[in-house]
């Protein structure tokens, strides 16, 4: 179970940690991403996001997997990625983890952002007032991840 969605629609943190609720659980953490408005000292107009949703949404449950696995203490994930054109300050990624107990909650959505990066294709379009740049939400993609 649990949630492993791309879309268009604004995301909502609050809704996300609702959907999680269960009477055994003690914890809830989140990870927000929102778009900021610099990057590497240029002034970020807009972010625009790409995504094969299908393909992306398998690598997200992939994930969610992957933490239950690791993490057996870990009841629900939710990790929802926006695409489309982001304005600075809008949020573009949610996770949501549940547990009975809070312990364990930090580490594994670390390891969903970091997984998330590695292995879910999103590709982002940095847009500055003096032009744009496709590129991988891959860590590892490297030149070969970037988009023309």
């Amino acid at each position: 179970m649990g949630i492993f969605k791309i879309t268009t629609e604004d995301i909502s943190a609050d809704a996300l940690v609702s959907a999680l609720g269960d009477p055994a659980i003690g914890a809830v953490v989140t990870f927000v991403g929102v778009v900021r408005g610099e990057t590497d000292g240029r002034e970020t107009q807009y972010l625009e996001y790409e995504a094969y949703p299908e393909m992306a949404e398998e690598q997200l449950r992939r994930i969610g997997a992957e933490i239950r696995e690791r993490w057996p203490t870990i009841r629900e994930v939710a990790i929802v990625h926006r695409v489309g054109r982001l304005e600075v300050g809008e949020v573009a990624v949610v996770i949501a983890l549940s547990a009975a107990h809070r312990s364990e909650t930090f580490d594994a959505l670390r390891y969903a952002i970091d997984r998330l990066k590695e292995i879910v294709p999103l590709w982002k379009k940095e847009v500055w007032a003096d032009g744009a740049e496709w590129r991988s939400e891959h860590r590892s993609g490297g030149a070969e991840g970037q988009r023309r």
